[in-house]
C-alpha cells in the first residue's frame, strides 16, 4: 500500500528538477499524475521513464488557458483531481536592485513574477472546481528565499514571499474543503533557468561552478546539516502533505527542507559544525 494509492494528481511543472523528483515519488506511492510542462523534450523523457503512471500535457504556466487544458486532460484521464502541485520557477541569480539596469527592470519583474506567482494563481483557479469536488489539497513550492534574504535577489526573494502569502490566504479561503500547504526547499542543484530580460538564459546553478559536486559543497557549507542538496531530498515533504490520511489536520503550513537554514548561528554556523563545513 502506497501513501497516495488512487490519488489523482495534477502537477504543474514536474518534468525536471524538484518537480521531477516529486512526480517520481508520487508515482512510487501509487498516485496517477497529469504533468504539464513547457518542455516537450522533458515530457517525452518523463513518459519513457514513468510510462502509464503519467499523462503528459505541454503548456505554459503563464497562460490560463493552458492550465485549464491541463485540468481538462487530468479529468479526462482520471475523472477528477485530488491534489494540485506547483513547481515552475525562474531565478534571478541574486541580482540586486543596483545590479539591474532601469530599462530591464520592468521586463525582468514581469518575467519572474509571471512564472513564480501569477502561474500559481492560474493553476489554482483552473483546478479549483475539481479540488472542491474531491475535497482535495494543494501543495505549492516556496523556497528558503521566502523566509530569508540573500539566497535570491531583489525579484526572486519577494516572489517567494508572495507564494508564502498565497499558502496562508488560500488555506484560509478554502478551508474546510481544500487543504493548502507548501514546501520550502533550500539551495538545490537543478537546472532552474535565469531571466531572459537579464541575459541569464544560459545560466544555472550547475553552470556557475566547475562541477555539480562543487555546487553541492557550496550549498552544504552554508547550512547546519550535512545534507544532499539534490531534488530527491525534498520529494517526501510533498508526499506527506498530499497524503490526506496522514496530514488531514495540516493546512496553511510550509515545510522547510533546507538543511537547517533557520537555525544558523551568529558566531558559529552550528553547534557541531564549523563555518567551513567540517565537524
Amino acid at each position: 500500500m502506497g501513501w497516495l494509492d488512487g490519488k489523482r494528481v495534477l502537477s504543474i511543472g514536474g518534468a525536471s528538477g524538484i518537480g521531477r523528483a516529486a512526480v517520481g515519488a508520487f508515482a512510487d506511492e501509487g498516485a496517477r499524475l497529469a504533468v504539464m510542462d513547457i518542455s516537450g523534450d522533458a515530457l517525452e523523457i518523463l513518459g519513457k521513464e514513468l510510462g502509464d503512471a503519467v499523462v503528459a500535457v505541454q503548456g505554459d504556466t503563464t497562460v490560463l488557458a493552458d492550465s485549464e487544458r491541463a485540468v481538462a486532460e487530468a479529468v479526462r484521464a482520471f475523472g477528477g483531481i485530488d491534489v494540485l502541485l506547483y513547481f515552475p520557477g525562474v531565478f534571478d541569480f541574486g541580482a540586486g536592485i543596483a545590479d539591474i539596469p532601469g530599462e530591464a527592470l520592468g521586463a525582468a519583474y514581469d518575467e519572474l513574477f509571471s512564472v513564480n506567482v501569477k502561474g500559481v494563481l492560474f493553476a489554482v483557479k483552473a483546478a479549483l472546481p475539481e479540488l472542491l469536488a474531491s475535497e482535495g489539497s494543494i501543495v505549492l513550492t516556496v523556497s528558503t528565499s521566502g523566509f530569508h534574504p540573500g539566497s535570491g535577489g531583489i525579484l526572486y526573494t519577494p516572489s517567494k514571499y508572495a507564494v508564502r502569502g498565497l499558502v496562508t490566504q488560500l488555506a484560509y479561503e478554502l478551508a474546510p474543503k481544500v487543504r493548502v500547504n507548501g514546501v520550502a526547499p533550500g539551495g538545490t542543484v537543478t537546472g532552474i533557468r535565469g531571466l531572459s530580460a537579464l541575459g541569464q538564459e544560459g545560466v544555472s546553478i550547475r553552470t556557475m561552478l566547475p562541477s555539480e559536486e562543487a555546487a553541492k559543497q557550496m550549498i552544504v557549507a552554508g547550512t547546519p546539516l550535512d545534507w544532499d542538496p539534490v531534488p530527491e531530498t525534498h520529494a517526501s515533504a510533498y508526499v506527506y502533505l498530499a497524503a490526506s490520511d496522514r496530514a488531514s489536520a495540516v493546512t496553511g503550513q510550509i515545510i522547510s527542507s533546507d538543511g537547517g537554514v533557520g537555525v544558523r548561528g551568529v558566531l558559529k554556523l552550528a553547534g557541531m559544525k564549523n563555518p567551513a563545513g567540517g565537524v
